[in-house]
């Protein structure tokens, strides 16, 4: 058999049990999230995640980046690190990197056969929890110093929820899958608060008083010291341009007061609260990263799809904002970066999504919504999103498949000079990007 037929076998028998990132809302709300399945699968397979120090990321918005930027400063401080974060944009594969390079095909093909007979054991696992365990079975066998693992969903009952990290990282937080983690800030921040172990440093964002309370009194009640950016770690923003930015961190320790002006290539005010998270965290691990290191990485770092700039004339950009908070901060980096043009906006959400606020953040700089369907089980009928913004007074099309909504998009902005901006979910993102390589590629 061929590689990439195995490959595409392996990803049938992951997809062949449960996957609650394709169920709608109401069947996510009775999901059976239980850690003792993943810790009897753990103990299967030796407990890999107990071979190398992680570092452990929460949040509703900013993980992944967070996460990310953390682990290229890792790279080049000269640990082979691991990444693991979800969901992918292209590739499966892209969940699980080591310096920065994806498993094989081959590779997953081969740590799929080597967890089925565990696996076969178990009742009731799902894809995100094989997935998780066949991550930390390649770091493992990889030998990584260190890894840096995102959580899935939430934080007390995800997979990822059973290393002992050498630091617990919570991103911004706000309101997003309400229906499994409940519709206040108070338990959504309760929920992520859960990777907060006894002892272990926790490293938190900026955060409105209602999480932040939550998480000062699970921090106080598990003895683990918290560092609050924009706290005990304040941080300013510098210069930017569309090549990047800068921002200068400054920590307030009595013993270690010192300031670090850092660059990194990611676009947004957002992103700068991000890279401050990041270096916290780094320096809360305890694990050796020099500040010329940290620089490095942070520089080098890539992760496609958060305000990436695909195309600079006519602008066509391409970001993974999906409910209205991270619309608002997209609004504003548009209004930094790209002020006074009209933006065409290509569009699909899942259907639990907010889509009358993300909608409205945008709505002054709206010249068009072409409403559209990524090819996820969860998305919503282009339909009714045009409906929503017929309600708003938005002008808006349903052009579908999303191959389709890109081609008008390009058309109108080669016509009017206006933004062509994907975004709603992080999958009409990546199926945008996907098409636009195809285009260029043609």
């Amino acid at each position: 058999m061929d590689t990439e037929t195995a490959y595409n076998k392996a990803l049938d028998y992951l997809y062949s049990f449960v996957d609650y990132s394709l169920k709608k809302a109401s069947e996510l709300a009775k999901a059976d999230f239980d850690l003792d399945r993943m810790r009897d699968l753990m103990a299967l397979l030796g407990h890999p995640q107990e071979k190398y120090p992680t570092l452990h990321v929460a949040g509703t918005k900013g993980k992944g980046s967070t996460s990310a930027l953390m682990a290229s400063a890792l790279t080049a401080a000269g640990f082979k690190t691991g990444l693991y974060t979800s969901p992918h944009l292209q590739d499966y594969v892209e969940r699980i990197q080591i310096d920065g390079q994806p498993v094989s095909h081959a590779g997953l093909v081969e740590l799929v056969e080597q967890v089925k007979p565990a696996v076969a054991k178990i009742p009731k696992l799902t894809t995100f929890e094989i997935t998780t365990a066949i991550g930390f079975l390649y770091f493992a066998q990889q030998h990584v110093d260190a890894a840096v693992i995102e959580v899935g969903l939430g934080g007390r009952l995800d997979a990822t929820n059973i290393v002992t990290p050498l630091v617990s990282v919570i991103t911004s937080l706000s309101y997003d899958h309400m229906a499994v983690l409940g519709d206040t800030l108070t338990l959504i921040a309760g929920e992520k608060a859960g990777i907060i172990k006894p002892g272990v440093p926790v490293v938190s964002a900026p955060q409105v008083d209602e999480a932040l309370t939550v998480l000062e009194k699970v921090s106080a009640e598990r003895n683990a010291p918290l560092t609050l950016v924009g706290g005990e770690v304040v941080f300013e923003a510098g210069e930017h341009s569309l090549n990047g930015q800068t921002l200068i961190v400054s920590t307030q320790a009595i013993e270690n007061r010192k300031s670090v002006i850092l660059r990194i290539p990611l676009l947004g005010q957002h992103q700068v609260v991000n890279a401050a998270t990041a270096y916290a965290a780094l320096e809360a691990s305890g694990l050796d990263v020099p500040d010329e290191t940290i620089r490095k990485g942070f520089a080098e770092v890539k992760w496609p799809c958060r305000f990436e700039i695909i195309r600079r004339e006519p602008p066509v950009v391409l970001d993974s904002a999906h409910n209205q908070d991270s619309f608002e901060k997209l609004a504003q980096t548009l209004d930094e970066y790209l002020p006074g043009r009209p933006v065409t906006l290509i569009f699909g959400a899942s259907e639990d999504k907010d889509v009358p606020g993300m909608f409205m953040a945008l709505k002054p700089r709206l010249r068009l919504l072409l409403a559209t369907q990524a090819d996820h089980p969860r998305a919503l009928e282009s339909e009714k999103i045009v409906e929503t913004a017929d309600r708003l007074g938005m002008r808006a099309e349903a052009v579908k498949p999303l191959a389709a909504a890109l081609a008008r998009a390009l058309e109108l902005s080669e016509k009017d000079n206006s933004i062509v901006l994907a975004a709603g979910s992080m999958f009409v993102a990546a199926e945008v990007r996907t098409a636009w390589q195809k285009r260029s590629n043609v």
